[in-house]
C-alpha cells in the first residue's frame, strides 16, 4: 500500500517515458509483478503451512517483504523495481496462510465475524499509515531539504526513505512473531517452541510473567509432565503409576484385554483422515475461491486506477459526453497519501462494528451477494468524478471511497467465512487458503496489468473511463457468480464440534500421524498389558 502514493511519480523518474498513458502501463506491471510472483508460491505456502505449522511460514512471509522492500526502495530502474515486487510475492504467502490461522483459532461460530474482522482492520490500519508513510517521506530531499540535504543517498534514491521505515516495521514484527505468536496447527502447536519459550524468560525478566506461567508440555516441552511424574512417583498412588492421565492409555488391570476395546479410537482417528486434495474441493469451495478471485481482481483495479486518476493532470481535450472525456485531479502525492489514509480510519470503525453487525443480522451469503450486486453501480459511476464541477469534485470522490471502503470491508471478510464453512475438513484448510490466495494473486496480478493496458488505449481514444466500466462488467460476472453460492454447515455447526472435541482428545493432542494408527493401537495394547502385569507382581 505505501508504494501507490508515489508509484506515478517513481515511474516517471526512470526516465522511461513521458507519455501519461505509458506511465499507466508501467505503473500497473510493478503493482502486477509482487502478486504474479505471489500466485506461482501461494499453494506451496499454503501445503508447507499445513505440514511444518503457521508460525514458520508467517514469519517467513515477514521477512521476505523486508527484504523485497529494500531492494525495491534501491531500484535505479524499472528492471530492478520489478524484480524487487516479484522477490516479495515470491516469499510470501501470509495472506492464505493468515485466514487459516484465524479459522483455527475460533471454537465458536457465533465468534466468527469478530474474528474475520480482525484480519481486514489490521489491514485497514495498515492502509492508513503505509499510504501516509509512502506520501509523506518520498522524495524527502524535495519535501524536507533542511533535513534531508541534496547529494545525499536519499537524493540518489528518492524513494528509499518510505522503504526503509516500512522494513524496520517488518524487522519488528518478525520479532515479535518469533518471540510471541502461538502456533495455531493442531498438531504443531504442542510441539516445542523455542521462540516462545525465550519470549517467556524475555516476560520473566521484565516482571511481566509469573514463574508458575511459564509454558508447559502444551506448548512444546513434551518430556515435563513425564519427568515430573518420574520424579515424584513415590508421592502418588498407586493408580497414578498407570497411565490414566493419558488419552491413549485407559487403566485397565485386565491382561486379557484386547485390540477390539481400541477400535473406537483408531475409528476415531480414521474419520478425521485429512482427504485427498482431489476431494478438498467440493462445489462450493471452488465457488468461493472464484468469488474471491473475481472481488480481487476488480478491488485490486479499483486501487490502481484511482492513484492515477488522482495524478493525472487535468485534460484541456473537449468534452463529449455521455463516454467521451479525459483528464484528472492533478493531485500531489502529499494528497494522495492523506486521502488513501483517511480510507483506512472509516475502514478500521466498519470493520469492527459494521461488519459484525451486518453478518449476525443478514448471515455472511447474503452480505456478500448484496455487495457483489451493488459493485458494477460504483464502477459505472467513478470515471464520471472527473466531469463534476471542481468544487463538486471532493465531495462526489469523499461520497465515492465510502461505498467503496464499505462494500470491500463486507466483502472480503464474508467470502472468508463462507470458503472456511465450506472446506472438507481444518486439515486441508491450508491447501484450500493457499489455493484462494494464489487465485487472488491472480486476479490482482492481471488486474492493474489489464487495466492499465485498457486505460492506457481509452485516453488514446478519449474515454477515460473505459478501464472502469470494464471492471464494472467484471462485477457484474461476479454478481451472476454469487447467486449459485450457498452457505454450508462448517465443523463449529451442531454435529460438527463433537467430533472436533474427539479428534483434540485422540489424534492432535498426542501429535500422531495418520500412518502410525494401528502402530499406536498396537503399542497401546502392549503397555497396558506390561502394566496391568506389573500390578499383578506388585499384589
Amino acid at each position: 500500500m505505501s508504494i501507490f502514493p508515489y508509484i506515478y511519480y517513481m515511474i516517471l523518474s526512470f526516465d522511461i517515458t513521458t507519455d501519461d498513458h505509458q506511465i499507466a502501463i508501467y505503473a500497473g506491471l510493478v503493482t502486477s509483478a509482487f502478486a504474479f510472483a505471489e500466485f506461482s508460491t501461494g499453494v506451496v505456502w499454503g501445503r508447507l503451512s499445513d505440514r511444518i505449522g503457521r508460525k514458520p511460514v508467517l514469519i517467513t512471509g515477514l521477512a521476505g517483504t523486508a527484504v523485497s522492500m529494500i531492494v525495491f526502495g534501491f531500484a535505479p530502474n524499472l528492471p530492478m523495481a520489478l524484480i524487487a515486487r516479484a522477490l516479495g510475492g515470491l516469499l510470501n504467502g501470509n495472506i492464505g496462510v493468515l485466514q487459516t490461522t484465524v479459522a483455527e483459532m475460533i471454537k465458536v461460530k457465533e465468534h466468527q465475524p469478530r474474528a474475520y474482522a480482525i484480519m481486514p482492520f489490521v489491514w485497514c490500519l495498515g492502509s492508513i499509515i503505509g499510504p501516509a508513510l509512502g506520501g509523506a517521506l518520498a522524495e524527502p530531499c524535495k519535501s524536507y531539504p533542511s533535513v534531508f540535504q541534496k547529494g545525499t543517498i536519499f537524493d540518489k534514491f528518492p524513494y528509499l526513505l518510505p522503504n526503509l521505515i516500512c522494513t524496520a516495521v517488518l524487522v519488528f514484527g518478525v520479532a515479535i512473531g518469533i518471540l510471541f505468536l502461538e502456533e495455531t496447527h493442531e498438531v504443531k502447536k504442542h510441539h516445542r517452541d523455542c521462540g516462545l519459550l525465550a519470549g517467556d524468560w524475555i516476560l520473566r525478566k521484565l516482571g511481566m510473567l509469573q514463574t508458575q506461567d511459564i509454558r508447559t508440555s502444551k506448548q512444546g516441552d513434551a518430556n515435563f509432565e513425564e519427568s515430573q511424574s518420574l520424579l515424584e512417583e513415590d508421592e502418588q498412588p498407586p493408580g497414578y503409576l498407570a497411565t490414566e492421565t493419558s488419552p491413549l492409555y485407559p487403566v485397565c488391570a485386565d491382561p486379557s484385554v484386547s485390540k477390539k476395546s481400541l477400535q473406537p479410537l483408531g475409528d476415531a482417528i480414521r474419520a478425521h483422515k485429512p482427504p485427498a486434495l482431489g476431494h478438498a474441493f467440493p462445489k462450493q469451495v471452488v465457488l468461493n475461491i472464484i468469488g474471491y478471485g473475481i472481488l480481487a481482481y476488480h478491488t485490486m483495479t479499483f486501487e490502481q486506477l484511482l492513484p492515477v486518476m488522482l495524478s493525472s493532470p487535468e485534460s484541456t481535450e473537449p468534452t463529449s459526453l455521455p463516454f467521451k472525456f479525459t483528464g484528472g485531479f492533478a493531485l500531489q502525492t502529499k494528497t494522495i497519501g492523506l486521502i488513501m489514509s483517511l480510507q483506512g480510519v472509516y475502514s478500521m470503525f466498519a470493520q469492527i462494528f459494521l461488519f459484525p453487525l451486518c453478518a449476525r443480522r443478514f448471515g455472511s451469503l447474503r452480505v456478500f451477494r448484496f455487495v457483489a450486486l451493488a459493485y458494477p453501480l460504483l464502477y459505472i459511476s467513478v470515471p464520471y468524478l472527473i466531469v463534476l464541477p471542481k468544487d463538486l469534485r471532493m465531495a462526489g470522490l469523499s461520497f465515492c471511497l465510502l461505498v467503496k471502503i464499505t462494500a470491500a470491508t463486507l466483502a472480503y471478510p464474508s467470502n472468508a467465512i463462507l470458503l472456511t464453512n465450506s472446506a472438507p475438513s481444518m486439515l486441508v484448510l491450508g491447501a484450500i487458503n493457499g489455493i484462494a490466495a494464489s487465485t487472488a494473486s491472480l486476479s490482482r496480478a492481471f488486474g492493474p496489468t489489464v487495466s492499465g493496458l485498457i486505460h492506457s488505449a481509452g485516453l488514446k481514444i478519449g474515454y477515460a473511463g473505459l478501464a472502469w466500466w470494464s471492471s464494472a462488467l467484471v462485477c457484474l460476472i461476479g454478481a451472476i457468480e454469487s447467486l449459485w453460492m450457498a452457505e454450508v454447515d462448517g465443523r463449529l455447526d451442531e454435529g460438527s464440534a463433537a467430533k472436533e472435541e474427539q479428534l483434540d482428545e485422540g489424534v492432535i493432542l498426542l501429535g500422531r500421524t495418520h500412518n502410525d494408527i494401528e502402530d499406536e493401537i498396537d503399542l497401546a495394547l502392549k503397555v497396558r498389558r506390561l502394566e496391568a502385569s506389573a500390578v499383578v507382581l506388585e499384589e
